[in-house]
């Protein structure tokens, strides 16, 4: 029986969440400047970063709300957006499914991109983990990234418009999804979903409210299960 040791996991996945820092900390300055610019007191801004911890969401709300679309368009958009949250809490059930209710809870909180994608190759690599084992990697892979995303947003919010637009700190977003997507492109569905939903996204980016990226969404999960369900037939 192999013996479990959750410290070495959670340092294992402390390294492994490390160098998105690279992206959180501009993507989260970048949230806090956007934030004030839109109006929002620094209270709001801050409890965008705590509540929802979800940048893409964030943006698209904040988008919506400065072209004063309906509540029910900027709650739809942003769940929408965040549909994917659903997906990687299916996916990670099979692993931490086990685990006190108290450590789910607190895992679904944290779940997030960069905590998704380092625990989920984590545990396809090391089939033999423990539960504790697990949530261990699992919470060391979003040690440094969720303070940092709430500093980083109170830092870009209380320096607002101190930082000069030659930045460019909007780099951060394309750049964090592509370090977490690329990596996850190993089958011919996933392959098909990502150009779909790329392509969609371009051909619909005139709909209004951003709504195009939900229609590109929905068709390239139907197309991911569709070709999925051909290879299985196939085999």
């Amino acid at each position: 029986m192999a013996i479990s040791n959750p410290k070495s996991a959670y340092w294992r996945g402390f390294r492994a969440g490390a160098p998105f820092l690279l992206v959180i900390v501009p993507f989260g300055a970048l949230f806090g400047v956007v934030g004030t610019e839109a109006g929002l007191p620094l209270l709001e801004v801050m409890a965008f970063s705590v509540l929802v911890i979800a940048g893409a969401a964030q943006f698209t709300a904040v988008q919506l709300m400065t072209e004063q679309a309906p509540t029910i368009i900027v709650i739809i958009s942003a769940l929408a957006v965040n549909l994917r949250m659903a997906m990687y809490s299916a996916s990670l059930a099979q692993h931490l499914g086990a685990a006190p209710l108290w450590q789910r809870a607190f895992i679904a909180y944290l779940c997030v991109d960069q905590s998704y994608a380092c625990s989920i190759n984590e545990y396809e690599s090391r089939p033999n983990l423990t539960i504790p084992e697990k949530v261990a990697f699992f919470v060391g892979s979003i040690s440094t990234v969720a303070p940092m995303w709430y500093i980083s947003t109170y830092a870009g919010a209380v320096l607002g418009m101190a930082i000069p637009p030659e930045y460019a700190l909007d780099f951060a977003v394309p750049i964090t999804f592509l370090a977490i997507i690329a990596p996850a492109l190993r089958t011919l569905p996933h392959v098909i979903a990502a150009v779909i939903s790329a392509a969609l996204a371009l051909a619909f980016v005139w709909v209004p409210y951003n709504l195009g990226l939900i229609i590109a969404a929905v068709f390239a999960m139907i197309a991911g299960a569709q070709s999925e369900l051909w290879l299985e037939r196939r085999r």
